[in-house]
Formats: C-alpha cells, structure tokens, sequence
C-alpha cells in the first residue's frame, strides 16, 4: 500500500488549469536558496559552474521563479567538480533547512503532525518539481519515502539525490529534534568514495545500487506535533504552490525511454518489449513514437550507455568490470569494443589520461 501524490496533485491541478502559463519550468528555485554563497565557501567559481550550467542567475533572487530541471540537477554536478568536492550535494543539503526550501517546506512544516507534514509534502512535490516520482510506501513498522528524478535526459543525478534526502532529513528533524535518524537510506547511484561521510550525515546505515533514493521513517515517529503548525499558512502555501504551476511541455518518448533504459541497464540488455510493457505501450507503439522523434530503440540504448560510461569512469573508486556490469554487459570485452567505437581509446586509457 502507498499514499500516492499523483492523486491529490491532478485533482488541484484540474481545479486551476493552466492559469499561470509562466508557471513552474521545471523545479522551484527555492531549490537553490544559498546555492552560489554554497559553492563558494567551497572553494568553486560561481560564475563558471552557472555558466557551464546554463543557469540565469537572475532566476535564483526569488525563491518563486523556476529552473530547468537538467539545469538544476547539472548545476549540483558541475558545482562538485569545480569546487572538487565530491560530496556536494550531502554537504549542501545537511544545512537546508525547510524554511529555506519556499512553499514546498513550509507545507511540510505547517502540517498538524510529521506523518501529516510527509504526505502533505510528498502530495504537494509535484508542484515543487517537475517529472520526478516522489511517493510514500507503507510497511508495518515504518513508511518509505521514495525520491527518482524521471526526465530521461539527465544521467548525471547524484548530487541531486544527495541534497534532496538531506532536505528530507532536515524535514523530519524539524519535528523529531536534531538527534533524530532514520532506520535507513538508500541511494540508485554506485558507492562513492567517500561514503562514510553519508552514514555519519544521517547518523543511519547508506547502501548504495538500489533502486530508488529511499528513507525509511519509523511509524512511531509519525505522530509527533511539528511545532510550527500553522492551518491558517498552510492553506496560503498550497494554494500558492498549485498558482505557480505552469505544466511544461511534453518531456517526449525518447526522453522516458531513456529514463527506463538507464534503470534497466543493471540488470543485461535491455529488451524494448519489457520497457513498452513498463511505459504502458505496445511494442508496435513505442517504435512508431521514438520514429516520430527520429530515433531507434538501439539508438537510445547506445547513447545512455556512452553518456553513462564517461560518468562512471569519472569515478575512481569504480572498476572497469563493474561498469561493464553497471551497463549492461555480461562482458568486460563487450564494454571495452564499444568504448573503442564511441572514443576511439579503450576505457582504461581514457581514464588514465583524464580524458
């Protein structure tokens, strides 16, 4: 069972429509609040890391105006490169608080009780940011918040993932006090080198390779009051939430696809068959709609793979054969030909010479 946002977010949708056609692009920018300050305490040029991102930083003066999200999540990876922190999105996420989060965090806030302030908040996200699952699952002794950003352009995602479970923590703890720690978490992307940073961050075990970004909470601590519940403001913050949000386009097949590809490489080939029957297609139907948008299943899968590759190989800690597995490939030697293909070097001299 799980309490899904969908629901609650389409009938609030409906009632407004498309009022506000320069709504939401993609995420809020409260999103970034304190996000150029962060990068340089960091040690990163700000300039740069907006620059290579493609972000205006006339967007991030009002916590109400919106971001692209590939730009958002592209932001938080070029500000941990520039400022060589790999852990970025962990450090920068441990001090957001949810005042500074706009809307979205004072609907979690304003909430009667934790539990209520949670499924409000996850009810709400969608219209915080654009094409991300965000949902609740219920077990017997604790709730799992699951978090997946679903635009299937963006590959490079871990920073996000990291500074949104360090918002959600933030979260809770505005209610459970500063020494509260969840049961668990869990991240979709590969261990990174410095992981003991996450388990002394959360104060919890981190595992890393699973299928979502996760939180386990437990039920007791659902009940707790939020002390700052205020019914009066968290009507105003959700009805101003719903007035900011302007649907954007249609993200396009290839773009989902994508997204179902890059879930499904861990584990083998993946097969168009069980990624139409995942998409709610015929198989008949998703070629006819990748031809409409002038490109190949295969296609799709080759360019997840090469756009995966040079980020996993960005990643020292990672062997050659666990990408290969990462990707895909029942062999090593099917990864090495393919990279040949794509760079013209094998995977190993890309990486030692910092290509």
């Amino acid at each position: 069972m799980h309490v899904s946002p969908g629901q609650n977010a389409s009938s609030c949708q409906n009632a407004i429509g498309m009022e506000n056609q320069e709504g939401n692009r993609g995420v809020l920018s409260a999103a970034a609040s304190g996000l150029q300050a962060f990068i340089a305490a960091n040690g990163g040029d700000t300039d740069r890391v907006l620059g290579n991102s493609g972000v205006d930083p006339e967007l991030l003066v009002a916590p109400t105006l919106s971001l692209a999200l590939p730009s958002y999540c592209e932001v938080m990876e070029q500000a941990a490169r520039d400022s060589r922190c790999d852990n970025f999105g962990l450090y920068y996420g441990q001090q957001f608080t949810p005042q500074a989060l706009g809307l979205i965090g004072y609907i979690g806030i304003c909430s009667r009780t934790l539990g209520e302030g949670l499924a409000n908040w996850v009810a709400y996200f969608p219209f915080h940011q654009h094409d991300t699952l965000i949902r609740i699952v219920e077990a017997d002794d604790h709730w799992r918040l699951d978090y997946q950003v679903r635009d299937g352009a963006i590959l490079h995602r871990r920073q996000d993932a990291e500074l949104t479970m360090g918002m959600v923590l933030n979260l809770v703890r505005h209610a459970a006090g500063r020494r509260w720690a969840p049961r668990a978490v869990y991240f979709e992307h590969p261990r990174p080198e410095q992981w003991r940073d996450h388990e002394r961050a959360f104060d919890a075990p981190v595992h890393f390779d699973r299928p979502y970004n996760s939180m386990l909470i437990p039920r007791r601590d659902l009940d707790l009051p939020m002390p700052s519940h205020d019914p009066l403001l968290l009507g105003v913050m959700m009805d101003a939430i719903r007035r900011l949000d302007g649907r954007h386009a249609d993200v396009g097949w290839s773009n989902r696809l994508r997204d179902a590809i890059r879930r499904a490489l861990p584990q083998g080939e993946p097969r168009l068959e069980a990624l139409a029957e995942e998409m709610m297609l015929s198989p008949w139907m998703l070629r006819r709609r990748l031809a409409g948008e002038g490109v190949s299943f295969s296609e799709l899968v080759d360019d997840v793979r090469q756009a995966l590759s040079r980020h996993y190989l960005a990643q020292p800690h990672l062997s050659v054969s666990e990408m290969a597995l990462l990707l895909g490939y029942s062999e090593v030697s099917a990864f090495s030909r393919a990279f040949r293909r794509w760079h013209g070097v094998s995977p190993r001299r890309w990486r030692s010479h910092g290509s």
